[in-house]
């Protein structure tokens, strides 16, 4: 059997980290930026935010023309768009521009991760799915670990606008390698074999996998509340699920403790820590190393020891979220103890995230699924307008951090709770008894 799916999943992921730094480098800039243009909190998040508007708007017109023409010629328009605006903010010349920037920059980044997560989709069997969006949540946070030190390293050396310039490089490359080896479906691919294609389809699973998948958890399944749910099959009912749009708040609460945290951790560790630029660009990648573990790990633990549920790690992240924001209020002044608790928050914070991606496929069918991710991807990802702007906000009004991790706490609790509510879509397997009595599971 030919393993092309891999070779894919590892374009994925160069291609995911690229577009999560041209997004991200933004946070690392900023005291440089605002250095030279001087301009409040509020208007620094707002630098960040206008980035998530861009991104959001286009989210849902993607789905729609991922759903019918596929991601082949989708996804190198979009990594071609986003290299360039990439390359645009480094020309900017006011406050003002550089926001338009940051709104084409997300325009364009917005098909990116509807493309890559439908591709996962349609290249991996069920029972790797939660692994393969975890690798790809996984460069979200290799992005940012390498990002600070980078990007210090060239503002100092060149000046803040180069950043721009060398950032936007990589995607040309990118655009043309994705083109040339990527196709909409494996049996498309001249690269994969029938072996392979039979195996993503799951025609190569045994009874004894499908058994295992259909394990019952016993009072963790009643708690997730774990049923039979069929699938997705019509654009009009994706949106009006509960559970589509449950997923979609919680991961707009999520986002919002991400993308505020992305944004004011460099502030933060100069300004209410008063580290250097040098020292803040390799403390700021602690929570992203974290990140880069929890991602991994966390769908490496939905797949294969929770027999593909994804509410136990969303719950999981949600909750230790909230108590790390309460240890970053409390934090004494020590360089370790603020590396240790950057490096915990993004591991907690990452080690559910793969699941609230991985969460619609259970839902949908192949032909829903883009849309679905569109719509909790372009929801979720308000998150990321609203919250630099209010993390600001609170800066300006307060002149401490300590309400922006509260804020970020509250709104983790609030995806917690919303969390709850969803159904867990699990094939269990019924017992005899349960057959001759025509009940569903105990456990579902």
């Amino acid at each position: 059997m030919s393993r092309f799916r891999w070779v894919v999943l590892a374009i994925i992921f160069v291609t995911y980290a690229i577009n999560f730094a041209d997004r991200s480098n933004i946070g690392v800039a900023l005291p440089f930026i605002q250095k030279e243009f001087h301009f409040n909190n509020f208007e620094a998040g707002s630098i960040a935010s206008f980035f998530f508007l861009g991104y959001a708007i286009s989210q849902i017109p993607a789905g729609f023309w991922l759903s019918k023409f596929g991601a082949r010629g989708m996804v190198p328009a979009s990594i071609l768009g986003f290299s360039l605006f990439t390359y645009l903010i480094g020309t900017a010349q006011s406050v003002a521009a550089i926001k338009w920037f940051r709104l084409g920059l997300g325009i364009f980044e917005g098909p990116t991760p509807v493309g890559l997560t439908s591709t996962i989709n349609n290249w991996f069997p069920s029972k790797e799915k939660a692994t393969g969006v975890g690798f790809y949540i996984a460069s979200t946070m290799f992005a940012p670990i390498v990002i600070p030190p980078l990007c210090v390293w060239i503002a100092t050396e060149f000046g803040w606008r180069t950043i721009f310039y060398t950032f936007s490089l990589p995607g040309f490359a990118m655009a043309v390698i994705w083109y040339l080896l990527v196709r909409n479906k494996p049996a498309e691919s001249p690269y994969v074999n029938e072996q392979e294609v039979s195996y993503i389809q799951g025609a190569g699973e045994t009874a004894a996998v499908k058994q295992a998948e259909a394990v019952s958890l016993g009072w963790l399944d009643k708690l997730i509340r774990a049923k039979n749910i069929a699938k997705i099959e019509t654009r009009k009912n994706i949106f009006t699920s509960w559970n589509i749009w449950g997923n979609c708040l919680a991961y707009f609460m999520m986002v919002s403790v991400l993308y505020g945290l992305m944004t004011w951790i460099p502030s933060y560790l100069v300004n209410a820590k008063h580290y250097s630029f040098l020292k803040m660009g390799f403390v700021a990648a602690a929570p992203w190393v974290g990140g880069l573990i929890g991602s991994i790990l966390g769908g490496w633990i939905s797949d294969k020891l929770l027999h593909k549920r994804r509410k136990p790690t969303m719950l999981l992240t949600a909750l230790s979220t909230c108590l790390m924001m309460a240890v970053m209020v409390n934090l004494p002044e020590n360089s370790t103890a603020v590396s240790a608790a950057l490096f915990m928050t993004g591991f907690l914070l990452n080690v559910g995230w793969p699941a609230f991606t991985a969460y619609p496929m259970g839902l949908t069918t192949g032909s829903t699924y883009p849309i679905a991710i569109a719509l909790v991807n372009s929801g979720g990802n308000l998150g990321g307008f609203f919250s630099p702007m209010i993390a600001g906000a609170l800066l300006d009004k307060f002149q401490t951090y300590d309400f922006v991790f509260t804020y970020f706490g509250l709104a983790a609790i609030i995806g917690f709770l919303i969390i709850l509510t969803l159904d867990e879509p699990v094939e269990i397997k019924k017992t005899q008894g349960e057959i001759q009595h025509g009940r569903v599971g105990s456990h579902c």
